[in-house]
């Protein structure tokens, strides 16, 4: 799955380890969602739109 976490994350100019403090997780997670080396699960993935302030779909997209 795709994503625009980086993109997101770089407008706000936050830190890899601040969007992680922000969700609970820990930088690692964040780096490999960011990658597309893991998918979120289906409440972390709410919980990032939440942090954005944005809908799921803005945020992630099929391949």
């Amino acid at each position: 799955m795709n994503n625009r976490l980086r993109v997101l994350r770089a407008e706000r100019d936050w830190s890899q380890q601040d969007l992680a403090d922000r969700l609970g997780v820990s930088r690692q997670s964040v780096n490999a969602i960011e990658t597309g080396r893991y998918d979120p699960s289906l409440p972390l993935a709410f919980r990032i739109a939440d942090t954005f302030g944005l809908p799921i779909e803005a945020i992630f997209v099929r391949d």
